[in-house]
């Protein structure tokens, strides 16, 4: 009675600790910026990239559009304006557009495609054989820049910058080693942080851009777990993993009526737990395809704006699918970095679900089932599997940086491109880029 009692108290514990961490609300024009900033683009520019594909596009039809939620638009200070991104995004998430702009453009294979294509096949071949799950390392040199725009602050002042780097405690990430830094001072953030960072200081002078840097390297394996219904015993329901990775979590993971009903629909009459994260997976990658997303900290709930609006990036996705299998009863957790396939180096989110006798498994939701399958490991590699070509700097989404950030995040839900901020308030993205350079290094052969 008294440890059930304690698991209670130290789950409250952990809750309580996650809506400290969450950031701090934005103010009212802080985020009347951010959304001026992704949504840029007036009804004109729209309509002519359109009408490359559909030359007698007319209003009516992107009022169609607009209803449908193919063309994203919000009003702001009175006027309707669109996402940075909304033309493009139509093609992704209209059928009939996408069609269009494949008759016209060809069906183009993204790189991570080709690439995973066969690295793929290897992982599921060498990672059966050793029993470790792990297989196919492949080493990279990185080099990260962040700079802040010239006169952003007033020269003098103290610039505080968070960088990301490659965590030290995921078994399929290994090797890691910090080559250089931009300034002298600098402190890494510990293991137990949710976000890992590299942490540095600079006083801005004036007329010149801010600059900071980062080059390390790291090895990245791909994993996979051949999952079958028998290997994965009944959950202990009682334990503080399963009570707090079957929770909700403010804001972005919430039971609400339309997803508890979307859970309940998928999952109906099917107790085993691996066979409803299936029916998860498939309806998520059959009915909600990828497109560009506007910044996070300007959405309020992301898995209900993926059911609103018919689409999703990856972190998007991930967060949907994390809160119907929490739902599901089913262990979920946010995992998120980089892709590394080369010439397609970018932010990328993905999860894990947990299995009672497995463990932790990778769980990439926006890479879905891969049109190159061949067969069924194959097609559902990325539930259970990811491929070799990551960096992971995330283990959950909301939490403190360390040191802590006195001002709202940029990104207040992800932590990828770096964070800055001065004695005045936050530097948002407007005010500074981020670069990434990647090397592949050669791994000698055992």
């Amino acid at each position: 009675m008294m440890t059930h009692y304690r698991l209670h108290i130290a789950l409250a514990l952990v809750f309580l600790s996650c809506f400290m961490a969450a950031e701090a609300q934005l103010q009212p024009a802080d985020l009347h910026h951010r959304l001026l900033t992704d949504f840029n683009k007036s009804h004109d520019e729209v309509k002519n990239y359109i009408r490359r594909y559909i030359p007698d596009a007319t209003d009516e039809q992107m009022e169609q559009w607009e209803q449908t939620k193919a063309l994203e638009t919000m009003v702001i200070d009175g006027k309707k304006r669109y996402f940075h991104n909304a033309a493009p995004n139509l093609f992704r998430i209209d059928p009939e557009c996408a069609r269009i702009k494949a008759a016209k453009d060809g069906i183009k294979v993204e790189g991570p495609e080709e690439i995973n294509k066969e690295n793929v096949p290897l992982i599921i071949r060498n990672a059966a054989k050793d029993g470790l799950r792990i297989a196919e390392p492949k080493r990279h040199r990185v080099t990260y820049t962040l700079t802040v725009e010239a006169d952003a602050v007033p020269a003098g002042q103290i610039i505080r910058c968070w960088l990301p780097f490659p965590r030290t405690d995921i078994a399929r990430q290994t090797d890691v080693k910090l080559l250089s830094t931009s300034e002298k001072s600098y402190k890494r953030s510990p293991e137990s942080c949710a976000h890992s960072t590299l942490y540095m200081e600079k006083r801005a002078e004036k007329g010149k851009p801010t600059v900071f840097q980062e080059v390390f390297e790291y090895t990245s394996k791909g994993c996979w777990y051949d999952l079958q219904p028998k290997q994965i015993k009944p959950y202990n329901t009682r334990t503080l993993l399963y009570k707090k990775y079957t929770s909700e979590r403010d804001q972005h993971i919430l039971f609400t009526p339309r997803l508890r009903c979307i859970a309940d629909s998928l999952t109906r009459g099917e107790r085993h737990p691996l066979l409803k994260a299936k029916k998860i997976f498939a309806w998520i990658d059959a009915n909600f395809p990828w497109a560009s997303a506007r910044e996070y900290s300007t959405i309020k709930n992301i898995p209900e704006y993926v059911m609103e609006n018919r689409h999703g990036d990856c972190g998007q996705v991930t967060l949907l699918f994390l809160t119907l299998c929490r739902i599901s009863g089913i262990p979920a957790r946010f995992e998120s970095g980089f892709m590394m396939h080369p010439g397609s180096e970018n932010l990328h989110d993905w999860g894990e679900i947990y299995f009672e006798g497995l463990g932790w498994v990778p769980v990439d939701m926006s890479f879905g089932m891969p049109s190159y399958a061949v067969n069924e490991q194959e097609r559902w590699f990325f539930l259970g599997g990811i491929d070799s070509w990551r960096m992971v700097v995330n283990t959950d989404f909301g939490m403190p940086l360390w040191p802590e950030k006195n001002f709202p995040r940029s990104e207040t839900v992800d932590f990828q491109r770096g964070e800055v901020e001065w004695a005045g308030g936050n530097l948002y993205f407007d005010q500074w880029s981020w670069d990434l350079e990647v090397t592949p290094i050669e791994i000698p052969s055992p």
